[in-house]
């Protein structure tokens, strides 16, 4: 994609409170990622990751999703992906964003959208994945970081972290132990997906 010494540059989607846009930020900042970030978009007009974006000087907008609550309409994803075009972005990255990226994005990042999710996938994929591992008494859960395709949470993998489910633990403890993970594992893995050393 790009020479080893080439800053990315990455577009970053979220819903959410963009602890995972955070991480990758934290990575950049300590020399571990050889990145920026250019531009930030949210489905969510209250979503934290636009305040963060502020606060790290980043462009950061709401995404138009024509009035759906879940769906992530062609023509929408079409102008997000021309808007992420136009800044420069190379590589875009989900974090904790809330819709299915689709072919009108995916035609003109190919191979260039990851995401990250809160499972060993392909268990639990989509939603709250670490309620689902909890409800099924799961002895591992952990997280993936993978490519995007046109399915859920189907992509190729690039790299997982295992956390142990203990037999007292409810679903937000969870939750938290493996977003601990995420926030290591996401710089990590967008280094292996540019050729550099994780």
């Amino acid at each position: 994609m790009s020479n080893g010494d080439a800053k990315i540059k990455l577009g970053v989607l979220g819903s959410g409170s963009g602890s995972n846009m955070q991480a990758i930020l934290d990575a950049i900042e300590a020399g571990t990622l050889n990145a920026e970030i250019v531009l930030v978009l949210s489905d969510n007009p209250d979503a934290y990751i636009l305040e963060r974006a502020e606060k790290a000087g980043i462009p950061a907008r709401v995404i138009d999703c024509a009035g759906y609550k879940t769906r992530f309409p062609d023509a929408s994803q079409a102008a997000v992906a021309a808007e992420l075009k136009a800044a420069g972005v190379e590589m875009v990255c989900l974090a904790g964003f809330m819709r299915l990226v689709k072919q009108a994005m995916l035609d003109v990042f190919p191979n260039k959208i990851l995401n990250i999710h809160p499972s060993l996938l392909p268990a639990y994929p989509g939603l709250m994945a670490w309620k689902q591992a909890v409800e099924d008494g799961a002895k591992e859960s952990g997280c993936t970081v993978h490519y995007v395709d046109a399915g859920m949470d189907t992509g190729p993998i690039i790299l997982q972290a295992r956390v142990p489910v203990f037999s007292d633990d409810t679903a937000e403890t969870l939750h938290a132990r493996i977003q601990e993970q995420e926030h290591q594992l996401y710089p990590k893995a967008i280094n292996l997906a540019l050729g550099r050393p994780a």
